[in-house]
């Protein structure tokens, strides 16, 4: 059998696995192990990291202990147990003031955002129709619009804008086809938080061209100097959006692989169909123990401080070597335009000065170059400790000080 002729287009048919592209993570991968052997001494400077940098809080861990051992948690969840959905509108209310959630009709439990996110096209889009989504950004939505024969169009995250999209730069036709709009705020690269106004525009833009929103909430916890916003906590918002959080960032809780949609009742319904035919359901005595987590509001409020003292400390060291650092509005990211060059030597996008400065100062960041060239450096850095946080701020100011970087 011949099974290069077996592989489905949309992965690459006959050409897949011929590729000799490598993917810029791969990059970032395949560089840092070249630094650790030119230079074994040296530390490794990792702000590229995008998961936290701490174990799930005990409460949660000790939860999740003694749920394992209880009988009523074995056995398949399929669509969630009812304590993690009423966990999960109770946390919506508290936390975002959303009080009209119906646990059981307006919110599902996910194996985590990403598989959620993989989900939804199945449950929308048909060959030729539409997706917007925000760029740079995280690509699964798209990935499996494309899968399903949909089509792409990229809203470029500028700057000038605020790291929000531009609503009146879409062309007609493209939102006359559009089925969903995703959007993700606080925003991963660029550490955006949404506003009321914005939300309340973008609600609008759904509501005449009749499209679902998909905000992908999952730093909505991790917010600096302003309160947490959810979409469906505006008027209109939970007719028009789902909206998805996770546990993973706001709770440590990466790998437990747990998180949920909220919002339209019969979008929730479409996707919960859609998921009996994908998973069984996360673990329960997972959900279980996720439900400590949710109800205890100092356990996120400490998270939120630890990531909000990290940032605060790298954009001062970032700003005293030439970066226009400045502290984002939510997330653990730090987006900054990336420098031109060095020395003599110039740079033509942002992932060759992230390559330099792996390769010179064994620092890792990750580039974005889908809307300017821009590094985003994580606060989810490894240390010691609190303690050693500021050591290893101020060797990363002295590495890139020594490197004579231009931003022009």
């Amino acid at each position: 059998m011949e099974l290069q002729s077996l592989f489905a287009e949309r992965i690459g048919g006959a050409t897949f696995g011929q590729s000799t592209a490598i993917y810029k993570f791969e990059k970032i991968k395949r560089a840092k192990a070249a630094a650790r052997a030119a230079r074994p001494d040296v530390e490794l400077l990792d702000f590229g990291v995008g998961e936290p940098d701490q174990m799930a809080p005990a409460p949660i861990r000790e939860a999740l202990k003694q749920a394992v051992d209880d009988p009523a948690n074995r056995g398949y969840a399929d669509n969630g147990i009812a304590a993690f959905q009423q966990a999960a509108a109770d946390y919506m209310a508290s936390f975002f003031g959303v009080s009209d959630l119906d646990p059981v009709k307006e919110i599902n439990h996910c194996i985590g955002a990403k598989p959620a996110l993989a989900m939804l096209p199945l449950c929308f889009i048909n060959p030729g129709e539409v997706l917007i989504t925000t760029v740079p950004g995280y690509p699964v939505l798209a990935t499996h619009t494309t899968y399903l024969g949909g089509e792409v169009y990229k809203l470029p995250l500028q700057r000038e804008n605020g790291f929000l999209p531009d609503l009146s730069a879409i062309p007609k036709d493209v939102a006359q086809r559009a089925k969903l709009f995703y959007v993700n705020y606080p925003n991963n690269p660029t550490g955006a938080a949404p506003t009321e106004a914005f939300f309340d525009e973008l609600i609008a833009f759904a509501q005449e061209h009749q499209i679902l929103i998909v905000q992908d909430a999952a730093y909505a916890t991790l917010t600096y100097g302003r309160d947490g916003l959810s979409i469906l906590s505006r008027p209109g918002g939970k007719a028009v959006a789902l909206e998805l959080h996770s546990m993973s960032k706001s709770y440590n809780m990466t790998g437990w692989r747990l998180g949920f949609v909220a919002g339209s009742a019969l979008a929730v319904q479409a996707f919960a169909e859609v998921k009996d035919n994908v998973d069984s359901g996360q673990f329960k005595a997972i959900q279980v123990a996720a439900c400590t987590g949710i109800a205890d509001r100092a356990i996120a409020d400490s998270i939120r401080a630890h990531y909000e003292r990290r940032l605060e400390m790298m954009v001062a060291a970032l700003k005293s070597v030439g970066f226009a650092a400045e502290m984002p509005g939510g997330t653990f990211f730090l987006y900054t335009a990336a420098p031109t060059g060095a020395g003599d030597q110039s740079f033509a996008n942002a992932e060759e000065a992230s390559q330099f400065l792996i390769r010179e100062a064994s620092v890792s960041t990750v580039p974005w170059d889908e809307a300017g060239a821009y590094l985003r450096f994580s606060a989810t850095f490894e240390s010691a400790g609190e303690a050693d946080d500021r050591r290893v701020v101020d060797e990363l100011a002295e590495r890139l000080r020594a490197l004579d970087l231009r931003f022009n």
